[in-house]
């Protein structure tokens, strides 16, 4: 397969650099300064599954040589619209676009720019960040891509997706339920984006004190409501592993809205707390955590717009 990966930031750094270090045909979307520093140096990555340095095939807005037959998307969702114009040209009659987005709210932009049925359904596992020096550091040892078709059912061309991933450390099987898989991903998001911010604290800090590990499950508990609602109840085994994971003793896990909140950046919060709220609020839902967190990060984005 031919491929191409917008931006070679964290994700799409980790997940299309672990495609070029197995040998595959990937290149990387990017602006003129990146892609000089990454045709001079490589595209390096460091990781407990395998540190590694690599060259590899670039493209910008003005030359990208499509059409390709995967493109990966892992922009910001406050992002998406100039994502999708540069991912555009790209993008063939037999292209397959696979966002790893958290949330679902960019699906429907995605199926009007270029048709329901390029749009596959994707989810990303795998903590990594993009240092100062332009390389990308895997923070934890989740690494994995879960895909598949929206319609449910395994097809050729997801089946050639997992191919291509197979023999890197990257796990990418094709997966015949995928909305689920998002929605799941999308309660473990929205409570800990959610309390995270709230909180302005770690896992670990909030379940540190007296009422934190309750309120951690009752935010649990309002998006799987959500989720539920809208037709995906999530697996016992999801839910419990969620829930674990964000009532961890000493925790250092926080996601990265809060980073971005705590650096005075822009947010995701109108494409996930936001989304979920709106969501909550069409089922007639009680989501009291949810609505603090939300005003929390509106506070935030407003001063924000204020200062443009």
């Amino acid at each position: 397969m031919r491929i191409l990966v917008l931006g070679a930031g964290a994700v799409g750094g980790y997940f299309g650099g672990r495609l070029a270090e197995g040998g595959r045909d990937v290149t990387f979307l990017v602006r003129a300064p990146r892609a000089a520093a990454l045709a001079e140096h490589g595209l390096k990555v460091g990781s407990a599954l395998g540190d590694f340095q690599v060259p590899v095939k670039v493209a910008t807005a003005d030359r990208i040589g499509g059409p390709y037959d995967l493109v990966i998307l892992t922009a910001k969702h406050y992002d998406l619209d100039a994502a999708i114009e540069a991912i555009g040209p790209g993008v063939g009659p037999k292209t397959a676009v696979l966002p790893l987005l958290n949330g679902l709210v960019h699906l429907d932009r995605l199926d009007a720019a270029f048709g329901l049925g390029r749009v596959l359904g994707g989810v990303a596992y795998v903590g990594a960040v993009l240092l100062p020096d332009g390389s990308v550091r895997h923070i934890n040892r989740m690494s994995g891509i879960a895909h598949g078709e929206r319609g449910g059912g395994i097809s050729e061309r997801t089946k050639a997706i997992e191919q291509e991933f197979a023999g890197t450390p990257v796990a990418a099987p094709a997966n015949d339920n995928i909305l689920l898989e998002m929605w799941e991903k999308f309660i473990l998001i929205g409570a800990m984006a959610g309390m995270n911010c709230l909180m302005r604290g770690t896992v670990g800090d909030i379940v540190a004190t007296e009422e934190g590990e309750r309120l951690m499950v009752e935010a649990i508990d309002e998006v799987a409501s959500i989720a539920a609602a809208s037709g995906f109840q999530p697996r016992p085994q999801s839910r419990d592993r969620v829930q674990t994971m964000l009532t961890e003793a000493g925790s250092p896990n926080s996601a990265s809205m809060r980073q971005d909140l705590e650096a005075g950046r822009r947010t995701e919060a109108e494409a996930i707390i936001g989304d979920l709220l709106r969501r909550a609020r069409r089922f007639g839902l009680a989501t009291p955590l949810l609505r603090a967190a939300w005003c929390h990060l509106q506070v935030h984005e407003n001063r924000l717009a204020a200062k443009r």
